[in-house]
């Protein structure tokens, strides 16, 4: 699949947000990364994409995309939280 640093709107595709988090996600069961890099990292992730979904000017095109990796990235949040 071909990415496009930015798109035409000045933001990024959804697609690097589903990378990250799936990036994270493999790294975790991989234990290739530390769960509290992890943890601040979806976290972040979270509220990145939390913001720009809250924002009326977000087409609605790049809003459900936005959605979805914001899905997922809650729902690895609440998996890592479980981690000890």
């Amino acid at each position: 699949m071909t990415k496009e640093a930015l798109g035409p709107d000045g933001l990024p595709g959804h697609d690097y947000f589903l990378d990250a988090v799936n990036h994270i996600d493999e790294a975790v069961v991989n234990n290739t990364i530390a769960a509290s890099a992890a943890k601040g990292i979806i976290f972040s992730l979270v509220e990145t994409l939390g913001a720009m979904v809250g924002d009326p000017d977000l087409p609605n095109h790049l809003k459900s995309g936005y959605m979805g990796a914001l899905d997922l990235a809650v729902e690895l949040e609440a998996k890592l939280a479980k981690l000890k």
